[in-house]
């Protein structure tokens, strides 16, 4: 006697909306080139194609960028606040990433994993909650524009951003800590102005997460993206600036700028940076080329499994849903966010992405909470029958 089994699985859609609002944010510091560096420090020409960061380690270095969306928003900052099945149980944070060189030459990408700030900044940190901060910079025109904000992020975004003191966490201090991290990354623009090392015609796009409690403060200038899965779907929690964004066109144009051939003033196809001097005006003044960035806010549920933080190699040839899958499914396979980041980072290489790859994934849910992975059960089982049982079954069977 054979008994079959059918299985349905369904994977939900959604699509996201996002509201603007005006606000600003923090700010990052340098100090230690080692600290960034999970192993020793390579020259450019002994640089390995890939590297691997797990999430022991206090903080990793990679580079990437990412790539455009299909709505971007009219406003410099915006704001997300999700209430729904909030809870106070703080996100066990744990978190891993890897970068490849893909098809290009060099690796121009950069990125930083801390896991744990309130270690890394010893007495500067006087929050009342953990906190961990992440960031990736696609550098292009070289890799010294990323390089040299990737060294000096703490400095910018933690030690000369002007951070909010305080022991409450309110509406009030969320605000300044969006301001913060706004000017964080003026500040880290106007010092590649001033910085001699790095040419004119370097930049680098950037995305920053700073989780804090359990909030989530993401800020992005260029087109690197952060994509939040929520029970398994995709929500994309950052815009990509890019010229075919509707709204990026309009403040481009407005001040000036042409998109030609679809590209900013016909040379660059992001159409915010940090860096690239040759084609901004003097500090202070808007120019169609920006550093500003568009800074998110949101309040993280129990429903949030992790985020992925990548640059644009990976986003030109995946889908946010397609990423969350392949993150999702290794989690549930190895519980490891470093080999699910190099997995992601595989599958992007195996759809002939054309850019360097670099992809941080962070974890909400500690190990013991993960989602069980449905037992493969075998899809024919056989079963013993009673003598009874066969002799009415012969008879059935004899009869037909």
């Amino acid at each position: 006697m054979v008994v079959v089994d059918a299985e349905i699985l369904c994977q939900p859609n959604v699509s996201v909306e996002y509201i603007g609002v005006s606000t600003a944010a923090p700010v990052i510091g340098d100090e230690d080139l080692d600290f960034f560096d999970v192993s020793a420090t390579a020259t450019s020409s002994s640089r390995p194609k890939s590297r691997e960061f797990r999430s022991a380690d206090l903080v990793s270095v990679d580079i990437s960028r990412s790539d455009s969306g299909v709505r971007c928003s009219t406003n410099t900052q915006t704001t997300i606040i999700d209430s729904a099945r909030s809870s106070n149980v703080i996100p066990a944070i744990r978190s891993g990433s890897y970068t490849d060189i893909g098809p290009r030459r060099s690796n121009e990408d950069e990125h930083i994993r801390v896991d744990d700030l309130s270690a890394q900044l010893g007495s500067l940190y006087n929050w009342p909650l953990p906190g961990a901060f992440y960031a990736v910079f696609d550098g292009h025109g070289g890799s010294d524009a990323a390089a040299y904000v990737r060294t000096n992020a703490i400095r910018f975004f933690f030690e000369d951003a002007n951070l909010p003191q305080t022991s409450a966490v309110d509406q009030a201090f969320l605000e300044e800590l969006e301001s913060s991290h706004f000017r964080a990354f003026l500040i880290a623009d106007q010092a590649l102005a001033d910085e001699c090392s790095v040419d004119a015609y370097c930049g680098t796009t950037a995305i920053t997460a700073l989780v804090l409690g359990r909030h989530l403060v993401v800020a992005n200038a260029g087109d690197c993206r952060a994509v939040l899965c929520r029970k398994g779907v995709a929500v994309q929690l950052s815009q990509d600036h890019r010229p075919t964004c509707l709204a990026e066109r309009q403040r481009v144009e407005k001040l000036g700028g042409i998109i030609e051939y679809g590209c900013l003033n016909g040379d660059l196809a992001i159409t915010r940076a940090l860096g690239d001097w040759y084609m901004k005006l003097p500090f202070g003044s808007a120019s169609p080329l920006t550093a500003e960035p568009e800074v998110k806010q949101m309040l993280l549920t129990e429903d949030d499994e992790f985020m992925i933080l990548g640059c644009d190699g990976i986003w030109d040839v995946m889908s946010n849903q397609d990423a969350v899958n392949v993150v999702r499914r290794e989690l549930r396979l190895h519980n490891d966010p470093q080999q699910s980041a190099r997995e992601l980072v595989n599958q992007a290489l195996c759809k002939d992405t054309d850019d360097n790859l670099t992809a941080i994934v962070v974890c909400f849910t500690s190990p013991d909470h993960r989602t069980s992975v449905p037992s493969q059960r075998p899809r024919f089982r056989c079963c013993n029958l009673s003598e009874d049982a066969r002799k009415k079954l012969q008879s059935l069977l004899g009869s037909n």
